[in-house]
Formats: structure tokens, C-alpha cells, sequence
């Protein structure tokens, strides 16, 4: 008797997570990850959040961008082209850019702020990765445009 109640008692509490695991099953998102700080211990915790958001949601539903603009453009520069730049550091090594690179295999789009580039004198071929795409006019403005189109804000 008591093996039987222990049975059913155990069979309910596996159904009923099952259940409520199906109901947390999330939507589609839109999200847009805003980066704009130097400190690269924050900007490794900034792609792991992205990470662990794309194992909950699935990178199938999910839609995720990184604008970086002001310091937070150190994400993507090399740090052999830090001396020729008006920057403070740069953080794409090689763990940063196998970071980057596993992330933009699931779909992640990162976008730098021209603003940044052109006042900090970046060349394009100093960042890992950039492609002329990936470049917006105005990081401010491109986040301002992502929220009107539904994106959620994110400041990691």
C-alpha cells in the first residue's frame, strides 16, 4: 500500500511539472542587448546572460542584438590595435572572440555605433568581425529604433 501511494505520489509530481514546465514555455522574443562599458569581467557576464537567454527561450525564437557604442565598442576591438585608437582597452581576445563567435552561430547580431568609430579613430579592420553591416550611424539611435520595432531593452 505504501509503495503505491509513494508510486502515484510520484507519478502526479513528474505530470505536474510537466505541465507547468509546457506553461513557461516562452513566446518568441525580440531583444536588444545594450553594452556601452569597458570593464571586460562585465562584458563576459553581458554575453553569458545572452547565452543562458538563448537556452531558455530556444535561438530559434529568439531575436537578439548587441549595440555597442562609447567604451562598450571594446567588446569587439583587438587589443593589437588598442595604441592606435582613442581607447582605454579592448577585449576581444581569443576567449572574447570564441565567446562572440559562438553566440553569432546562434543567430546573435552584434552592431557598433559609427559615432564611436570615427571619434575614437577604429578602423573598421581593428574590430573582430565587423562587417560594414554591422555598423549603425548612431548606437543611441539604433537603440531607440529597435524598441519602437518591439525589441526589449536589456542592460546587462
Amino acid at each position: 500500500m505504501f509503495t503505491r501511494r509513494l508510486f502515484l505520489t510520484l507519478l502526479f509530481s513528474m505530470l505536474a511539472s510537466g505541465i507547468a514546465h509546457s506553461e513557461t514555455a516562452y513566446e518568441p522574443q525580440k531583444v536588444v542587448y545594450h553594452v556601452n562599458y569597458y570593464d571586460p569581467q562585465l562584458q563576459t557576464a553581458a554575453l553569458r546572460n545572452i547565452q543562458n537567454h538563448i537556452n531558455a527561450v530556444g535561438a530559434d525564437k529568439l531575436e537578439a542584438k548587441v549595440v555597442m557604442h562609447g567604451d562598450g565598442v571594446s567588446l569587439v576591438l583587438d587589443p593589437d590595435y588598442l595604441e592606435d585608437t582613442k581607447m582605454k582597452s579592448a577585449s576581444a581576445d581569443a576567449n572574447m572572440q570564441a565567446r562572440i563567435a559562438g553566440l553569432k552561430s546562434q543567430g546573435v547580431v552584434f552592431e557598433v555605433c559609427a559615432n564611436t568609430l570615427n571619434g575614437r579613430d577604429i578602423p573598421r579592420d581593428a574590430l573582430y568581425d565587423v562587417s560594414d553591416s554591422d555598423i549603425v550611424p548612431s548606437g543611441v539611435a539604433e537603440l531607440g529604433r529597435l524598441q519602437q520595432q518591439g525589441f526589449a531593452y536589456i542592460k546587462p
